[in-house]
């Protein structure tokens, strides 16, 4: 089995309201040096190894995301961090 980590975001001319949202938080929690935010989705699949990266491209840009209104990067073999822990 093979790790593959999709990250989706909305494409750059799309406004992201969540993303902006964020940034605005920040502001008025005192962060300073953050320029933009942009909210996405992030997808952690476990794969069979022979599983092509063509196949995982359609899987991403079929069933993970909108092409229409976001972009995606598909990785193998990534590590995922909890950001939950410190």
């Amino acid at each position: 089995m093979a790790r593959v980590i999709v990250d989706v975001l909305p494409k750059a001319e799309i406004l992201d309201p969540q993303g902006q949202a964020v940034a605005r938080a920040m502001g008025r929690l005192g962060v300073t040096g953050v320029a933009d935010v942009r909210q996405g989705k992030h997808f952690v699949l476990e794969v069979d190894d022979d599983v092509s990266d063509a196949e995982l491209e359609r899987i991403a840009g079929t069933l993970l995301a909108n092409p229409v209104m976001e972009e995606w990067v598909v990785r193998r073999g990534s590590t995922v961090s909890d950001g939950a822990q410190a």
